[in-house]
């Protein structure tokens, strides 16, 4: 029997594609490639010029992909052009301590041996991952890329989503999805407020080249003013996240080159021999931000669009692939049912599927840095304790390596590697 909730597509409704995305980050490629994937017509709305988006050049971005990211990759076909461009992560070590005295003696290691899936992660540069996304953007006829163009108003009522563009173009389609970031004009359009807490920290993001190979071991250094994650890269580099004052990371953005490595080398340490920069160096505010709602009539919000978090563990790009996976499938799957792919019914879905997970996440990434990033010697004596507890429980470890990985929680199967 029919679901007695279910909205019947209305088949004299004219619609210029069944999805309109606003947003071409790579949050909305993937959400482009995937709802393809399964059938669907997307336009995906972008405001930056093609040429800058597909640029070779290497400026120092790169992305921690969790495990469940790369089966997500290769469920939609990019994988294996993305593999020998891709650093596996092996090992994870977290540290606590002072820039200049070394880490404290209570640490954490995981090793991706201890599980059976393999390596937790890989990183991958920004260049790499965008070029693998706009290619399978152009090769696909179900996607049509617009750019560069704006949105200047929306519309949504119960029968169509619509979007005008600053061309003066307008389009319709069946569900409209806000791919646009922390400062979503999707959203604030809807009027969807945001919950935010400015952290007070700014994040300095910059490759470096080193004497010594990495071994595909990731570092996390916690210090008082924030942490230092240390990346590992193809070749003998790193990426780095130093997360510093504000005064403090505008003084180490304006230093040249040779003074910026003198200033980074405390905090980094010699393990890795000598040091030099290997691209452009980057600097934005950290806070957080978490829409209070995750859709609206055929709306719905994904990535940094519905949640902003710290990059203490380095989820924000996983998290937001783990929306693409959820709305992906609740889509495709309310399609193959005959039901109305932006009903309220199908966006409740979605929503249910991801608020507590966005919500915990949002939760755990806040209390990490409230706790490590302090001098208190109270916390400090607790946070190394806890780290050494962890350490020396097997079970427990695994559970942090598995949590690491994108492993836990009720998973879309684009994440589990499935096809939709």
């Amino acid at each position: 029997m029919d679901n007695p909730d279910r909205t019947l597509i209305l088949p004299s409704m004219k619609f210029d594609s069944d999805i309109l995305i606003v947003g071409g980050g790579l949050n909305g490629c993937a959400l482009a490639i995937a709802f393809a994937s399964g059938g669907l017509s997307v336009t995906l709305i972008d405001n930056q010029p093609l040429e800058r988006l597909q640029s070779d050049v290497f400026d120092g971005r790169s992305y921690a992909l969790a495990l469940a990211s790369k089966r997500l990759l290769g469920a939609v076909g990019l994988w294996d052009g993305l593999a020998e461009n891709a650093q596996p992560m092996l090992e994870i070590k977290v540290t606590d301590g002072r820039a200049g005295e070394g880490p404290a003696p209570f640490w954490m290691h995981f090793d991706h041996a201890e599980i059976e899936e393999g390596p937790m992660g890989f990183l991958v540069e920004d260049r790499h991952l965008r070029r693998a996304f706009l290619d399978a953007i152009a090769s696909s006829e179900r996607i049509t890329h617009l750019t560069p163009e704006t949105v200047v108003a929306q519309t949504t009522d119960a029968s169509r989503a619509a979007v005008q563009l600053a061309s003066g173009q307008t389009l319709r389609a069946r569900l409209l999805v806000g791919c646009d970031g922390r400062r979503s004009g999707v959203a604030e359009r809807a009027g969807i407020g945001r919950s935010s807490k400015d952290y007070q920290q700014t994040a300095v993001v910059a490759a470096i080249g080193h004497e010594k190979p990495h071994g595909g071991v990731a570092h996390q250094f916690f210090m008082p003013a924030g942490p230092l994650a240390i990346l590992p890269l193809t070749g003998n580099r790193s990426s780095i996240v130093w997360a510093e004052t504000p005064a403090r990371a505008a003084e180490l953005s304006s230093l040249d080159d040779d003074a910026f490595i003198e200033a980074l080398r405390p905090a980094f340490g010699d393990f890795l021999g000598k040091l030099h920069v290997a691209g452009a160096r980057f600097t934005y505010p950290l806070n957080l931000t978490i829409a209070d709602r995750l859709t609206d009539t055929r709306l719905a919000l994904v990535g940094d669009a519905a949640h902003g978090v710290h990059p203490i563990a380095g989820q924000g790009l996983n998290q937001g692939l783990r929306d693409v996976g959820a709305l992906a499938q609740v889509v495709v799957d309310a399609k193959r049912r005959g039901e109305d792919i932006g009903s309220e019914t199908v966006m409740a879905r979605y929503a249910q599927w991801r608020r507590f997970d966005t919500t915990t996440l949002a939760l755990a990434t806040n209390t990490f840095n409230a706790m490590f990033s302090n001098d208190n010697p109270i916390l400090r004596a607790g946070r190394d304790l806890g780290m050494s507890l962890v350490n020396a429980l097997p079970g427990l470890r695994r559970g942090f390596i598995r949590e690491a990985a994108g492993l836990t929680g009720d998973l879309p199967r684009l994440l589990q590697g499935q096809r939709l």
